[in-house]
């Protein structure tokens, strides 16, 4: 049975834990690049594929140690945050569109990097134990799919209209900083939970 209430729990703790994390910074970073409703229909296609696989193994993912698991989620964070920091920067700092810019490229583009960069995630995980403590799949389900839709959509959008105005390598160095400041947090968390 659906609940709205459930829904609308899910929706706000899903979307307030994944606006700052690495969702928003490759929205905004293929936002740039390609066309936007590509983009989203591979981010939105992923992000169901995930919700799906948080559901279905919420009761498993319940039983990890917390310890664990934000011991997983800071490595991450420094994962993607090196692998900002050590990307190659562009001589002019022009983003250039790539060639194929058809919808099956970008949108698989999308696609395949969310599908990697997001398993496992902070917010599979809590898809996953609200899942479990809520025994409501269809609820927590719509919930978490409308908040990583909506994050990601705000991190597209945002990154066209941001790009106007800021260049990329700035935008990049700062993306790279909020992923090293949140694999702290989670790092901390691990060792102080």
């Amino acid at each position: 049975m659906f609940s709205l209430t459930v829904a609308a729990v899910t929706f706000g703790v899903v979307f307030l834990a994944e606006l700052p994390d690495k969702t928003a910074l490759a929205g905004l970073m293929l936002g740039t690049r390609y066309r936007a409703s590509y983009v989203f229909a591979g981010v939105a296609a992923a992000f169901a594929v995930h919700v799906a696989l948080a559901i279905a193994a919420g009761s498993v993912l319940t039983l990890l140690p917390q310890r664990l698991l934000q011991a997983i989620v800071g490595v991450l964070f420094l994962a993607g945050a090196a692998m900002l920091l050590l990307k190659k920067d562009d001589a002019d700092e022009e983003v250039k569109k790539p060639a194929d810019q058809s919808f099956w490229k970008v949108a698989g583009s999308g696609f395949m990097l969310i599908l990697v960069a997001e398993f496992g995630d902070l917010t599979q995980i809590m898809t996953a134990n609200l899942a479990a403590r809520y025994d409501s799949p269809l609820s927590v389900g719509v919930g978490a799919v409308l908040a990583l839709w909506a994050v990601a959509g705000i991190g597209i959008v945002g990154g066209r209209t941001l790009m106007k105005y800021v260049p990329l390598r700035l935008i990049t160095k700062i993306g790279a900083c909020v992923m090293l400041l949140l694999a702290a947090v989670s790092l901390y968390e691990a060792v102080s939970a």
